[in-house]
């Protein structure tokens, strides 16, 4: 961890503790520097990560204010799936044809904006791999994935504290097909998984797809996966696996503890449930803390890990890999009877950027500017919307959720938006039965800019016009 970002931590939680109360001015520069052994401008940093996170604020010539609770209340909690079920939900089958439209202001897109991703360092690999090794390059990856990049996926989880083996890892297009074929290997039609509610729809799909029943438990804003109703369920329930997002649910951002990681884990132990867990977002944490993975707590080997490159370098090279324990080889058989292997250009090209260039420094750029995207959309929301409109406040990821008053048909709102050019993702989309329905997600991908206040001011427009 950063200097600052120690600093900033230490900050946090004097807020948190009540320390710090709302209003109340944080230690000027000098002292922070003085008091902490730091450097001014390392104080000046960490002050800047609590302004981004929402927990700050500067004022001209007053130094940093604790901010106050922001205007919006915390997200009330839905009715989720409480006994197993096939997938119902029409409009899972209509995603699509928006994720086609590329004349949408893209806030349905859960995807970091081109300009916040390195393209100038990654086009330069491209060519360097095409220049240098044009045979290795063209022709037909190895079916695991060529083998430098495995090993750099496997130094980075080394630095996470998880020991990987690149031999585990096997290369995938993007996080959705390691999902897949995660599913596939260790499911037969008929068998219950369950997933987290609200959730990303692409993971309701490939249930459905797969023949597959589920069963929901909840995820808390505030908290994460219910640990508790977790186990209840398992213990009413022949659960075969659990797809599983603790690391900044889509759509929520929430994060699961670790302590919560470690007893859900000890949950689907005792019940003989595999966990397939999607870490796709875990880099992504606003407050510069990557968080742990469910793979550091497996003590049973029970775990499945899937993950890209997709939303922290670029989503059109579809790189992505799934490590497969024990499945692995099956996890292999399975990728070789349905794709061969992803293309070789993208696996090179990520492979010499991650040893040519700083990813850690890329990534905390990236996450500032998450983080500001995400305050600059709770101020836009508190300015533009309906008073008693509610959002989430994500520790990371890509996504704001938004609860709309119950005079507000989510569905016009989401086709007015449309025929206005702006892209959302209505709450429907995020369970196995179109539940919420009266809320909606926002990505935190665009950096804030003319366009993205006025399409956050005509979304205002849009809903206040359905209450009059």
């Amino acid at each position: 961890m950063l200097l600052y970002e120690e600093l900033a931590h230490q900050l946090r939680t004097q807020i948190a503790q009540g320390t710090l109360r709302a209003g109340e001015r944080l230690p000027s520069i000098r002292q922070l520097a003085l008091h902490h052994g730091v450097s001014a401008a390392t104080a000046v940093q960490a002050c800047l990560q609590l302004e981004r996170e929402g927990l700050a604020q500067a004022r001209p010539r007053s130094g940093y204010f604790v901010r106050a609770a922001a205007p919006l209340a915390p997200i009330a909690r839905s009715t989720r799936r409480r006994a197993p079920g096939t997938i119902s939900n029409p409009m899972l089958q209509d995603v699509l044809d928006m994720l086609a439209r590329s004349d949408l202001l893209p806030l349905h897109s859960a995807n970091a904006a081109a300009e916040l991703l390195p393209q100038a360092a990654l086009t330069a690999s491209l060519t360097h791999c095409l220049r240098r090794t044009p045979q290795s390059a063209l022709d037909y990856a190895p079916p695991q994935g060529h083998l430098e990049l495995r090993r750099q996926i496997a130094q980075r989880y080394a630095q996470l504290g998880v020991a990987v083996a690149a031999d585990e890892i096997i290369v995938t297009a993007g996080a959705m097909e390691a999902l897949s074929l995660a599913l596939r290997t260790v499911t037969t039609p008929g068998d219950v998984v369950l997933v987290e509610s609200p959730t990303y729809h692409g993971i309701l799909q490939a249930i459905a797809t797969l023949g597959l029943k589920v069963l929901e438990v909840p995820n808390l804003p505030d908290r994460g996966i219910d640990v508790v109703r977790l186990e209840q369920l398992l213990q009413q329930n022949k659960v075969r696996a659990a797809v599983l997002v603790p690391n900044f649910n889509n759509p929520l951002g929430s994060l699961t503890e670790d302590a919560d990681k470690q007893a859900l884990l000890a949950s689907c132990a005792r019940h003989n449930t595999i966990v397939i867990e999607d870490d796709v977002y875990g880099e992504l944490a606003w407050s510069g803390q990557r968080p742990s993975l469910l793979r550091r707590w497996d003590k049973h080997g029970i775990v499945i890990t899937c993950s890209s490159f997709s939303k922290i370098l670029s989503p059109g090279l579809r790189v992505g890999w799934v490590i497969g324990s024990e499945w692995t080889d099956a996890l292999l058989r399975a990728k070789y009877f349905s794709t061969v292997g992803v293309a070789s250009l993208p696996q090179l090209a990520i492979a010499h950027y991650l040893h040519r260039h700083d990813m850690e420094r890329h990534l905390r750029r990236l996450r500032r500017a998450l983080a500001d995207n995400g305050q600059r959309l709770h101020e836009g929301i508190a300015r533009y919307w309906p008073q008693q409109t509610r959002a989430s406040t994500p520790r990371g990821g890509l996504s704001l959720w938004l609860q709309l008053p119950p005079d507000i048909d989510v569905q016009a709102l989401f086709e007015a938006a449309l025929a206005a050019g702006i892209g959302t993702s209505p709450g429907m989309l995020f369970s196995s039965r179109g539940d919420y329905a009266d809320c909606l997600r926002l990505s935190c991908g665009m950096p804030w800019g003319d366009t993205m206040d006025r399409a956050m001011r005509r979304l205002g427009q849009l809903a206040a016009r359905q209450l009059r």
